[in-house]
């Protein structure tokens, strides 16, 4: 027995880390970015930490990261699911061939039809989340391992997408629907700043929130100093972030070709920028929705409850067959809001669209620390994990590095973030 005691009067003294209770795995994850971003800065003597370049590296993420967040809830119930990007295909080419040919020729509607692109867009969600619906079915109610069933879709449904358009690349498309691909829709400057204001107030309201509620339950909460700093750096990363995308300016020939087109000159010395795009606050609003699903949901402590241990779960009247019906509806329904963000990014619907991103959305639920054991995962780890993928693959296509090698680095990123994981989990056992 030790010789030194702790009494009420001489608690032990914390470390700064543990009284912020920050995450260190989350620390960790944002010290890899960071050293990532920063490695790939000098390489490319500077030019993968401009404004341009960190804008397209968000309207570049966002696809996978929404896919992402949904596959979380998947691998948390200790399923996978490989059919996401021919999923995405699918939902492609129904949403390009709605707005170029069905909707037009069954209910006679016309090209620049203001209706065309949100049904397009509601025909393509309600196909997802079928889609998804049924491969839920055939795993919880036929009791086909989700494998077997998704690896059966990747073939399946990429293969329906490129009947559904013949072979052929479909556009362009509609220019609202376009608007949900990044750099052709974006909130602009002013509208920009007041949504970083608007988000900076709803956190720290969330955060004031969250400490009310555990003192009125008796639970120990942070010292007000750490409360405070938590909420600065969370308005500075907020407000940060809406700075860097409002110092990307648009081009003087884009500009020049936006007044031309409403038969009007640009003014002397004016100038512009993209601001938030549209797809990135889409992201925002799936990471919110999906979070407070997680959290603050029965659907999502039954998703926790069946990962952490499905016989316990079932034994205690969760309905696990339907809930993987649920689950898998959900992942459709994300994988057809991502077949949005990707098409309306290209302008256009490609049979080669989705490709390998089955692979990129599990390694981003898994390097964001989503364990394949099941039971473990966050919303917010998945999206890190998605931009972490990103900021590689983009980094060595800026450095000039050959695609077969940038896959061979993402394959050994994705086994050495596992390796850690198990490592990270033993030591948390261990105490």
């Amino acid at each position: 027995m030790s010789d030194q005691t702790v009494s009420p009067a001489n608690p032990p003294r914390r470390s700064l880390l543990s009284t912020l209770e920050v995450d260190t795995r989350l620390l960790g994850m944002i010290g890899a970015f960071v050293l990532v971003c920063l490695v790939f800065n000098v390489l490319t003597d500077g030019r993968f930490l401009t404004p341009r370049n960190i804008f397209n590296l968000t309207i570049q993420t966002v696809s996978v990261a929404i896919m992402a967040t949904g596959m979380v809830f998947v691998i948390v119930t200790r399923h996978i699911d490989l059919s996401v990007g021919s999923l995405l295909a699918t939902c492609s080419a129904i949403m390009a061939m709605l707005q170029t040919n069905w909707l037009l020729s069954t209910f006679g509607l016309e090209l620049g039809n203001p209706a065309l692109p949100w049904l397009a867009i509601a025909g393509g969600l309600i196909a997802g989340t079928l889609i998804g619906a049924f491969n839920g079915w055939l795993i919880g109610y036929l009791t086909i391992p989700a494998f077997i069933v998704t690896l059966g879709g990747l073939l399946v449904w990429r293969n329906v997408g490129w009947y559904l358009t013949n072979g052929q690349t479909i556009g362009p498309l509609d220019e609202t629907f376009q608007a949900f691909g990044g750099i052709s829709g974006t909130l602009g400057e002013t509208w920009s700043w007041i949504f970083g204001v608007i988000a900076s107030v709803v956190a720290v309201i969330g955060l004031y929130n969250a400490r009310r509620t555990k003192i009125s339950h008796d639970f120990p909460v942070k010292p007000a100093w750490a409360e405070a700093a938590v909420a600065g750096i969370v308005v500075a990363g907020i407000m940060g972030f809406i700075w860097v995308l409002n110092s990307y300016e648009i081009p003087e020939r884009v500009l020049a070709r936006d007044f031309a087109a409403q038969g009007l000159e640009v003014p002397e010395g004016y100038s512009a920028a993209y601001g938030l795009p549209i797809s990135v606050l889409l992201l925002i609003g799936v990471a919110v929705a999906m979070t407070i699903i997680a959290s603050k949901t029965r659907f999502g402590r039954y998703i926790f409850a069946t990962g952490g241990n499905p016989d316990a779960a079932e034994l205690s009247g969760i309905n696990t067959r339907l809930l993987t019906v649920k689950i898998f509806a959900l992942m459709g329904f994300l994988c057809a809001l991502s077949a949005v963000v990707a098409s309306a990014r290209l302008s256009f619907h490609s049979n080669d669209i989705g490709i390998l991103d089955e692979l990129r959305v599990i390694a981003a639920a898994v390097i964001g620390g989503t364990a394949l054991s099941g039971g473990i995962g966050t919303i917010y780890g998945a999206i890190l994990g998605a931009l972490i993928m990103q900021s590689l693959q983009s980094g060595m296509a800026m450095v000039g590095v050959d695609a077969p090698f940038q896959n061979i680095v993402v394959g050994f990123v994705l086994v050495v973030a596992v390796l850690i994981d198990i490592i990270y989990r033993k030591k948390l056992g261990a105490h």
